[in-house]
């Protein structure tokens, strides 16, 4: 029922449309979102959830996970982030993919909402020490639709693969299109 709704507001109501699916028997990925370029894309990324069915996580420092609001970004699915022990945001991150049955962690490469010149490429070492995919998803405003797009398995060739991944998101307004990583 709750699909139902979410469909009904997403597509009826707000005018948005999803292209593309993510493969349930994927378990743990990387979800490559881009561009983040408005707190919009939060519910963007709820209703995708919503409507796909499937779960989809992201990570946050674990004093967020304190009472009263743990439960609740727990419910949304936040993972609480430790970096004791000397592991650095990678390795960190990487342990929760080996503690997870279930992990699809979403990344906004950008890690800002402001315009930015370069990517950062956490999500690609994430993906690559996790052993797990990178999917990328694209909220294109300009088009009302959520792009996502086929899993890519990192290979250790950044350059190459960051470059058939921003394929994806080509033509692809952000928000405020201005504050959007350009791709090329």
């Amino acid at each position: 029922m709750k699909r139902i709704i979410y469909k009904w507001i997403f597509c009826r109501i707000m005018g948005w449309k999803i292209k593309g699916h993510i493969n349930p028997e994927i378990k743990k990925c990387v979800l490559m979102v881009m561009p983040h370029t408005s707190a919009h894309d939060f519910y963007l990324g709820i209703f995708t959830r919503g409507i796909t069915g499937l779960e989809m996580n992201w990570v946050g420092k674990k004093e967020l996970f304190r009472f009263p609001f743990g439960a609740y970004f727990r419910y949304m699915g936040g993972e609480p982030l430790d970096r004791s022990g000397n592991l650095n945001k990678v390795d960190a991150i990487a342990a929760i993919f080996e503690q997870k049955k279930i992990f699809r962690l979403a990344v906004a490469p950008e890690g800002t909402r402001e315009k930015v010149t370069q990517i950062k490429t956490g999500f690609y070492y994430i993906a690559l020490k996790a052993n797990v995919p990178i999917l990328p998803v694209a909220f294109d405003f300009g088009k009302k639709t959520v792009h996502l797009g086929k899993p890519m398995y990192p290979t250790g060739n950044l350059p190459t693969d960051c470059k058939e991944l921003l394929n994806h998101y080509k033509g692809v307004l952000g928000k405020i299109p201005e504050k959007g990583y350009q791709v090329v």
